[in-house]
């Protein structure tokens, strides 16, 4: 079932209404906001994570405008870059 969100909480979806945060970024559906990787595993990859992410005044990277691991499909997308 490759490219679609199961709908519950499992290996390739999860979602976390009790976070204080959620939802941490503005997505289209609410339903499929996903919190599996509340923390992007493809930071570490700089300006080659394929993210919209930006460098803050001290020149960090900041994620606050990237909502790509939490998009329907941001499983596979993350889980194919990891590769």
């Amino acid at each position: 079932m490759m490219g679609s969100i199961v709908k519950k909480n499992s290996s390739r979806f999860f979602q976390n209404r009790d976070c204080e945060y959620f939802p941490c970024h503005d997505i289209e559906n609410i339903e499929d906001f996903n919190c599996l990787f509340c923390f992007c595993p493809l930071y570490h990859l700089g300006e080659s994570c394929g993210g919209d992410y930006s460098l803050s005044k001290s020149g960090k990277k900041s994620c606050v405008n990237c909502s790509r691991p939490h998009e329907k499909g941001g499983y596979e997308t993350i889980i194919a870059a990891l590769k």
